[in-house]
């Protein structure tokens, strides 16, 4: 019994640092007095290679936003792409892509309208699966009058389409780490799904930079935080990409995001694995304990009670299955941690990129 009483005092440590790593208050977001005069010209810029699930209806998210000083630049992968067909019925103007032997496609596609658009004050990146708020443009370059601000982005939902299966429902879970990560300026970073920064902060060097990167928001992410700027964080829900996801691509689509985040950022990794082990033994131990030790165990699943109920708390249509998906979402986590530490590449529509480069 002596035995079982140390390990409860060493689980209840846990409870105690997971409790309050979790309940800990997050620094406020920045206040920025946007002025109403403030109305520079914007491009958005739409990367594209295939057609995502609800290609069309994002195309045309994008045509119908609140702010009205702006155009849209679809960079279809090439003249073949099935996406160019969908740009000319949408009328969306695009250029394709310019060959590239350093970067990825989509850095690639980003590169070339930088280079062929350059009168423009500001420049927006949304990715090609995204549906936007008719305000989502507005709430992205409104930060950027201030000057401190080298870049905004607004973390998408995951959103279940209709008669999605429950794959898909995980998908939404797991996509909230990002929304926690985007609420503590020390973790945050730019969301490739939709970011926007202002003209002069891609000068030559940053350029020369940015065009041999594989992975385009953690590129924009460096140049920032070299630069010594900020990045604001637009926490209100403006962008959300609709999935209907398998076990397969699941596991495929969390992996590779794994894998860019910690190459890109390698504290993350060891912060990761630590987190996610105590909190997958805390909720693993409590369950028997509880049942066959003591009732009294069931403190030790305070941690567990508060991010379902913060997941809940998230989810547009809450369900009783967001409870279960929380008890082995942190074995998914610890998965997608341990498969990308040992990866050398990655594929990303039909192109295998090294890790190395990121």
């Amino acid at each position: 019994m002596l035995l079982v009483d140390v390990y409860l005092v060493f689980l209840s440590l846990i409870t105690v640092g997971l409790t309050a790593i979790s309940l800990t208050k997050k620094k406020g977001e920045r206040q920025i007095n946007t002025p109403v005069g403030y109305n520079p010209k914007v491009l958005v810029i739409v990367p594209c290679k295939g057609t995502d699930l609800m290609f069309e209806k994002g195309l045309a998210t994008l045509k119908r936003q609140s702010y009205k000083n702006y155009d849209i630049m679809a960079v279809p992968d090439s003249a073949a792409d099935p996406s160019v067909k969908a740009v000319k019925m949408a009328k969306v103007n695009y250029i394709i892509k310019r060959s590239s032997k350093a970067g990825s496609n989509k850095v690639a596609a980003i590169t070339t309208a930088l280079m062929a658009c350059k009168r423009y004050d500001v420049y927006v990146v949304v990715d090609s699966d995204t549906l936007c708020s008719r305000n989502w443009l507005t709430e992205l370059v409104r930060p950027l009058w201030d000057k401190h601000v080298g870049a905004v982005t607004a973390y998408p939902y995951f959103s279940p389409i209709k008669g999605a299966g429950f794959w898909a429902k995980v998908k939404m879970v797991w996509g909230f780490i990002g929304n926690s990560l985007m609420e503590s300026e020390k973790t945050r970073f730019l969301s490739g799904a939709s970011m926007a920064f202002r003209r002069g902060l891609l000068d030559k060097k940053s350029m020369e930079k940015f065009s041999t990167s594989i992975s385009d928001d953690i590129a924009i992410t460096r140049i920032v935080k070299e630069k010594g700027l900020l990045i604001h964080y637009v926490s209100k829900k403006v962008v959300r990409i609709p999935s209907n996801d398998s076990l397969g691509s699941l596991i495929e689509w969390t992996n590779r995001q794994t894998a860019f985040s910690i190459r890109a950022y390698k504290p993350n990794f060891r912060y990761g694995i630590v987190y996610y082990t105590a909190s997958a033994l805390l909720l693993y131990s409590a369950v028997p304990l509880t049942i066959f030790y003591s009732p009294y165990s069931a403190v030790l699943l305070l941690p567990y009670v508060i991010k379902a109920w913060k997941t809940y708390r998230r989810a547009e249509k809450k369900t009783a299955d967001i409870a279960v998906i929380c008890l082995f979402i942190d074995l998914l986590y610890l998965e997608n941690l341990i498969s990308a530490r040992i990866r050398k590449e990655i594929a990303w529509r039909g192109v295998r990129y090294s890790l190395e480069r990121v």
